[in-house]
This record gives structure tokens, sequence and C-alpha cells, in this order.
């Protein structure tokens, strides 16, 4: 982002409150990213995180293609997949919600692995060449950011995370990539 600079600062700080009002509502229309922020912390008064999350997830579990979808494949789970991540990563941008992301994310990942199991392993493992490592590297990116979380947040993804790595040790196209990234097969707590 660029720095402004001190003469520019100075003379916007003087500017008339309903021009920097005019500015400002341009420059916020422009961001969505910040609409969003603002919607949830001015609008919503920064209260309602769960009830978003809440909320998220139960899309989640309606619109995640059901069992014996005719169409799917790993790489159309895959989109699926990476379309949720892109709502959830959302919904943290908004919130700042770091416990709802580890706890959306993995329940994403596991919820895919419940429904889908089957469907994976019809197919040859070298169609799982991009779907496999995406759900390796996701699982340790939310593993990483466990450690940084309470443990009190523990307990409202532990089975969820244990049941992916279950899945994950149990799947040959992942199991090697987990064991490269140094994932466990158990979470324990």
């Amino acid at each position: 982002m660029r720095k402004l600079d001190e003469q520019l600062k100075a003379a916007i700080v003087r500017m008339p409150a309903k021009e920097k009002d005019k500015l400002l509502l341009r420059l916020v229309t422009k961001d969505n990213k910040l609409v969003r922020r603002l919607i949830f912390e001015l609008l919503e008064g920064g209260e309602t995180r769960n009830e978003r999350a809440e909320e998220l997830r139960e899309q989640i579990i309606q619109k995640l293609p059901q069992i014996g979808a005719a169409h799917l494949t790993p790489g159309v789970l895959l989109l699926e997949i990476r379309f949720w991540n892109a709502r959830i990563t959302e919904h943290v941008q908004a919130t700042k919600d770091k416990p709802g992301e580890v706890i959306l994310t993995t329940f994403l990942l596991a919820e895919s692995f419940r429904r889908h199991s089957v469907m994976l392993r019809s197919f040859p493992e070298r169609r799982c060449d991009t779907f496999a490592p995406y759900v390796v590297r996701r699982t340790a990116m939310m593993l990483k950011k466990v450690a940084a979380l309470h443990e009190d947040y523990y307990i409202e993804f532990r089975k969820d995370m244990n049941e992916l790595l279950q899945f994950i040790w149990a799947f040959s196209p992942t199991r090697l990539l987990a064991q490269q990234e140094g994932l466990p097969q158990l979470l324990e707590y």
C-alpha cells in the first residue's frame, strides 16, 4: 500500500468534514473487504460473529454435493472445497474470527471426506493429483493455526480434525504427502 506524504495528510485533515465524508464514501465502495468488515462492525455491532459462522456451516452442509452426485470427480470436489474455503476467508476477513477459520475449514474438509471418500477411492490415484496436495496443505495450515488458539476452542473442532487426519492417513494419495508434511495421525489435546 502506498504511503501518504506528510503534507498531503495534513491537507486532508484540514479539509471540511463534508468533503472528507464524500471522499471517504467513494474510497470505501472500491474495497469490498472493507465494506464487509464495516457492515459487520458498524451495522451488526460486531456481535454476530458466531451467528455468521453457524450460518456458513449450515450453508456448507446444505450445498456441498451430496453422496452419489453423478457429476462428481476429485477435481469437481476440489472446486467446491475452494469455493467454500473462499467464503470462509471472507467471513474471517470481515469478523476477524480466527477460531472460526479453523473450525469451519476443518469441518469443510472432514465433511468432504465423509461424504465422498467412496467416490475418491473409485478413481485412479492420478486423478487426485490436485485434490490431495490441496487438502494436505490446508490441513497443515490449520494445524499451525491451532497452535495459536486457546485450548478452550479445541473441543469445537477436535472430532472433525481427528476424523480428517484419519481420512488423510487412510487415503493413499494423501498419505505420502502427509508424511512429507509431517502431519500427525491423531491430534492429542
